[in-house]
C-alpha cells in the first residue's frame, strides 16, 4: 500500500510441529554449487558459479514451499523506510532499532518485510551509499533476530507504473532500464547475504492496462515481462542472488485480477521452486482503509462493522480461489500485506469488528498455508519495543497462535 495507517504485518507461518526456527547463513554464500546441482537435477536453470565454501546444509538451499512453511507469522514495517518524504522518519515514526526488532522475535514474529523507496533518494539512478548501507543494517539486525527478511521496491512516487505522467499505466523502456539497474544494485549489495533474504519484485504497482486505460483490459503481457526481469536480473548477480527464494507481484496484488490464466510465473534459471507469489488482501476497503467518505461513482462511506454471513462467505471464496490458482501453478503465497486501521474521526471501526476481521484473515492464510503478513505502522505492533497490542493478542489467542 502507499502510506496507510494500517498495521503492518510480518509473515508468520506455522509450522506442523509448532515454531520452527530460521538458520543464519554464512557471509560467504559457498552454496551455488549445491545450487548449481539442485537446478540441474530439477530440469530447469543454468550452472551457477562456482564461488566456494564448505557449508552445503540444506537451510541454505532451502525451496520456496519449504521455507512458507517454516515463515511463521509477520509484519511489514509500514510508513518508514518507504516513506517519500524524509528518510526513514518522514510520516512520523521513529528510526528502526534493535529493540523493535528483537522484540518482535520475542512476540513470535518469525519474518519481517522491509518496504523501501529506492528511486525517491537516488541521484541519477544510483542508490546512495548511506540509503544503502541502512537498509543493509536493518537486513542483518533482522536476520540476526533469527527471522527471515523480505525486501522490496515499494510505492516510491509510482514510478514502475508511470503514475501521474502520459505513459500512466503502460510499460516503458526508461521504467525497464531503470527497474533492470535498481536490482542489479540490490542484489549486489547483499550478494552475500544468505538464504533467509528474500527479495519481492514490486509493491502493488505491477497493474498495467492497455492504452492505459484503468479498468479496460488488464496487460498482463507487461507484468509478466517485469516479473521476468526481476527474477533474471537476480539471478546474474551472483552468490546467493544465485539461489535465493524470490518473490513475484501478482496484478496490483489482487486476488481476482491475478488468478487469470494470463498471468504468467516466470522462467527461473534457479530451477524448481525457488519464487514465491506476493498478494495483499484489504477487503472490502470500505471497511479495511476508508476512512472518509468518498465518490466513487456514487459515494462510498467507510463500514465500521463486520462479520455478517455475507463478509465470511467473500473472504472465504476468495481464498479458496488463490490457492486452487497457486496450487495448479505450483507456487506458494504470500499474503504481504492485511490489516484494517481503527477508522477516522467520525468513522470509528468497532473493536470486536477489528478483530474478528483480522483473526478470519489470519486462519483463513494458515489454513490455505499462505504465509500473512500484517501490515503496520505502530498501531498493533510497538514501535519501541515490539511488543502487541491488546486486539492483536486477541487475534493471535482466537487464531490458536
Amino acid at each position: 500500500m502507499k502510506r496507510q495507517t494500517i498495521g503492518c504485518i510480518v509473515v508468520f507461518v506455522v509450522g506442523m510441529g509448532g515454531w520452527s526456527s530460521c538458520t543464519s547463513q554464512q557471509a560467504v554464500p559457498d552454496v551455488v554449487n549445491a545450487a548449481a546441482d539442485t537446478a540441474s537435477d530439477s530440469g530447469g536453470g543454468t550452472e551457477a558459479d562456482t564461488n566456494t565454501a564448505s557449508d552445503t546444509s540444506l537451510e541454505q538451499v532451502i525451496g520456496a514451499t519449504e521455507m512458507a512453511a517454516d515463515m511463521g507469522i509477520g509484519m511489514g514495517i509500514a510508513n518508514t523506510l518507504e516513506n517519500t518524504t524524509a528518510w526513514e522518519t518522514g510520516w512520523g515514526l521513529p528510526e528502526i532499532s534493535n529493540e523493535f526488532i528483537t522484540g518482535m522475535a520475542a512476540n513470535g514474529m518469525k519474518t519481517v518485510r522491509v518496504p523501501v523507496a529506492w528511486d525517491t533518494y537516488s541521484v541519477n539512478g544510483v542508490i546512495p551509499d548511506d540509503k544503502m548501507a541502512r537498509v543493509r543494517e536493518v537486513v542483518e539486525m533482522i536476520i540476526a533476530a533469527d527471522m527471515y527478511c523480505i525486501v522490496n521496491i515499494h510505492w516510491d512516487g509510482g514510478w514502475i507504473r508511470n503514475e501521474g505522467n502520459d505513459n500512466e499505466y503502460q510499460l516503458t523502456d526508461d521504467v525497464r532500464v531503470k527497474f533492470e539497474s535498481y536490482w542489479q544494485q540490490i542484489a549486489a549489495e547483499f550478494s552475500d547475504v544468505g538464504a533467509n533474504l528474500v527479495f519481492e519484485a514490486m509493491n502493488e504497482e505491477g497493474q498495467y492496462w492497455i492504452d492505459g486505460i484503468v479498468d479496460g483490459t488488464p496487460d498482463y503481457a507487461s507484468l509478466n515481462e517485469l516479473n521476468q526481469l526481476f527474477v533474471d536480473t537476480v539471478r546474474a548477480s551472483g552468490g546467493y542472488n544465485q539461489i535465493r527464494n524470490l518473490m513475484i507481484s501478482g496484478f496490483a496484488t489482487d486476488i481476482e485480477k491475478t488468478c487469470v490464466a494470463e498471468f504468467g510465473i516466470p522462467t527461473d534459471p534457479a530451477g524448481a521452486d525457488k519464487l514465491l507469489l506476493s498478494i495483499h488482501y484489504f477487503t472490502p476497503y470500505s471497511f479495511c482503509g476508508l476512512e472518509t467518505p468518498v465518490d466513487w461513482n456514487g459515494i462510498v462511506y467507510p463500514e465500521t462493522t463486520w462479520g455478517t454471513t455475507e463478509d465470511t462467505a467473500l473472504l472465504l471464496s476468495l481464498f479458496e480461489k488463490l490457492a486452487t490458482f497457486t496450487s495448479i501453478r505450483n507456487i506458494p503465497v504470500v499474503v504481504g500485506e492485511y490489516g484494517v486501521t481503527v477508522g477516522g474521526d467520525d468513522y470509528l471501526r468497532e473493536t470486536d469488528s477489528r478483530i474478528l476481521w483480522m483473526t478470519s484473515v489470519l486462519q483463513a492464510c494458515l489454513e490455505n498455508g499462505f504465509v500473512p503478513l500484517l501490515w503496520d505502522g505502530g498501531t498493533e505492533v510497538n514501535r519501541m519495543d515490539g511488543s502487541l497490542s491488546f486486539e492483536f493478542q486477541q487475534v493471535l489467542t482466537m487464531a490458536g497462535l
